[in-house]
C-alpha cells in the first residue's frame, strides 16, 4: 500500500476519466487525432459581424447547438459535455457522482441580446427608468441563469449529482489549472475520494475581441487563420481568442484500485504564484513563473531532471513566451534544450478559463499515448528562444512525467506536474 501515499503522506490522486470539447472537435479521441496530426481549429469569425475589428478570427466552438445563445449558454453546454464523457469513461454514475464539483468559468455577464430585450420590454423615458421598470415586473426572465457567476455550476451539479455546494472560480488564464489543483487538494485532504475539475469558456464574443485588442494582445493575422497562433516563433504578433472545455474525474488512487478503475494518470504536483508586477504583464525577471514551477515540482516530490515533457502556457504573444522560456531557463538550466516543450495554442488558440484544463487533459494523452503533439506554424524560429518546440510534426516518445503550464493575466500562475505512475 505504500504508493497509495506520496513523499508527504497525502493521498495520491489519479486521473480515472477525461472528457474534451475544443474547435478541433467534441470528445477526446477525435481532439487528440486532430491535435497530433497538426490541425488547425482556427478559423475566420462568422458568429457575428467583424467587419470593423482589427481581429476577425477565433478558435470558437461553432458545432454546437448554444453556440449561437450567448457566452453563458455555450460554457455550459461545453462544461456539460466535457464532464459528460469524463465521468462516462470514469465508470461512476452520470447523475450521482457523490464528490464535489470545481468549475473554471469567464466572470459572467449579460449578453447582448438580454440587455437589449431587457431595454426594450420598459417603456420609461431614460434608461434606468426603463430597466427598473422591467425589474420590478420580472417573473420568468431569468437573470440570474444568465449573469450570476455560480450559475453554470449549479446546474453542472444538478446534473451529475456532485457532492456540496460546487465551486466557480476565475484564475484569469490559470483557471482550469486552479479547478484541478482543488481538486487534488480536496482529496489530499481526505474531504473526498473523488472530484470533478472542469475548465470550460464559451466567451468568444465581439466584446472580448475588443477588450483583447485594446490590450494590443490578440493575433491580427486574418488573411490566414489556420497559421495565426505562432508559438515561440519571431514572427509571433498575438494569441487568438478561442473557446472550449476539458473535464478530469480526480480520485483518490486507492479509492480507484479498489474498485478496478483504470488509471489514465497522476496528479503528482500544483504549484501557484502571484506576480503582483502589472495588472497584465509579466514580472521582467520571470521570478513568479520561476517560483510557481519550482512549487509544482516541490510539491510532487521531483527534481529538474525527472520532467520528460513540457507543455507550454505558449500563448504566442511577444512577451509572455519569452518570459516562458526565461522561466523555464532558469529552472532547467542547459538540460531545457533536451526537453521537448510544445504548445497546444498553436492549433486551438487560447481557450482562457478552459486552457489550463484543456492542456492538462491534453499533457495526460501525451504520457498515455506516447506521442508529443507538435508546435504548428513555427517556420521562422526566435534565436532568443531557443528550444524543442517539437516543430510542425508530432513525434513518438514515451515520457513518464510531464509539466504543465498556465500564466494568466493578473499574475495568476499556476503549474500542475503530471506523471504516469505513482512517483
Amino acid at each position: 500500500m505504500a504508493t497509495m501515499k506520496d513523499h508527504m503522506g497525502r493521498p495520491v490522486v489519479a486521473v480515472t476519466g477525461i472528457g474534451i470539447v475544443t474547435s478541433l472537435g467534441i470528445g477526446k479521441a477525435d481532439n487528440w487525432a486532430a491535435l497530433t496530426s497538426g490541425t488547425s481549429g482556427i478559423r475566420s469569425i462568422t458568429r457575428f459581424p467583424v467587419e470593423q475589428l482589427s481581429t476577425r478570427i477565433s478558435g470558437m466552438v461553432d458545432f454546437l447547438p448554444s453556440s449561437s445563445k450567448g457566452a453563458s449558454a455555450l460554457t455550459y453546454e461545453l462544461a456539460e459535455k466535457a464532464a459528460h464523457e469524463a465521468v462516462a469513461e470514469s465508470g461512476f454514475g452520470l447523475e450521482d457522482f457523490g464528490g464535489p464539483l470545481f468549475l473554471a468559468s469567464p466572470p459572467m455577464e449579460l449578453d447582448w441580446h438580454d440587455r437589449f430585450a431587457l431595454y426594450n420590454s420598459g417603456e420609461g423615458d431614460g434608461e434606468p427608468d426603463r430597466l427598473l421598470e422591467v425589474a420590478r415586473g420580472l417573473n420568468s426572465f431569468d437573470l440570474f441563469e444568465t449573469a450570476q457567476f455560480g450559475s453554470i455550476a449549479d446546474r453542472l451539479a444538478d446534473r451529475f449529482g456532485t457532492r456540496g455546494l460546487p465551486i466557480t472560480l476565475s484564475t484569469a488564464c490559470a483557471s482550469g489549472a486552479t479547478a484541478i489543483q482543488l481538486g487534488v487538494e480536496a482529496i489530499r485532504r481526505g474531504e473526498a475520494d473523488r472530484a470533478l475539475s472542469i475548465g470550460a469558456d464559451g466567451s468568444a464574443t465581439a466584446e472580448a475581441l475588443i477588450r483583447f485588442s485594446l490590450l494590443s494582445a490578440l493575433s491580427t493575422s486574418n488573411d490566414n487563420p489556420a497559421k495565426a497562433s505562432k508559438p515561440f516563433s519571431k514572427d509571433r504578433d498575438g494569441f487568438v481568442l478561442a473557446e472550449g472545455s476539458a473535464a478530469l474525474v480526480l480520485e483518490s488512487l486507492e479509492s480507484a484500485k479498489a474498485r478496478g478503475a483504470a488509471i489514465l494518470g497522476i496528479l503528482s504536483g500544483c504549484g501557484e504564484k502571484a506576480d503582483d508586477f502589472h495588472r497584465t504583464r509579466s514580472k521582467p525577471d520571470a521570478s513568479p513563473a520561476i517560483a510557481a514551477v519550482k512549487a509544482a515540482l516541490a510539491d510532487a516530490g521531483l527534481a529538474e531532471d525527472r520532467i520528460e515533457y513540457i507543455n507550454a502556457h505558449g500563448t504566442s504573444t511577444p512577451e509572455n513566451d519569452k518570459m516562458e522560456h526565461l522561466a523555464l531557463s532558469t529552472v532547467f538550466g542547459e538540460a531545457l534544450r533536451s526537453i521537448p516543450v510544445s504548445s497546444n495554442k498553436s492549433m486551438i488558440g487560447h481557450t482562457l478559463s478552459a486552457a489550463g484544463a484543456i492542456e492538462a487533459a491534453f499533457s495526460l494523452m501525451t504520457m498515455r499515448e506516447g506521442v508529443l503533439p507538435p508546435t504548428i506554424n513555427y517556420d521562422n524560429p526566435d534565436p532568443a528562444i531557443p528550444l524543442d518546440v517539437v516543430p510542425n510534426t508530432s513525434r513518438a516518445a514515451q515520457v513518464e512525467t510531464v509539466l504543465s503550464n498556465s500564466f494568466g493575466f493578473g499574475g495568476q500562475n499556476t503549474c500542475l506536474v503530471m506523471a504516469r505512475e505513482p512517483v
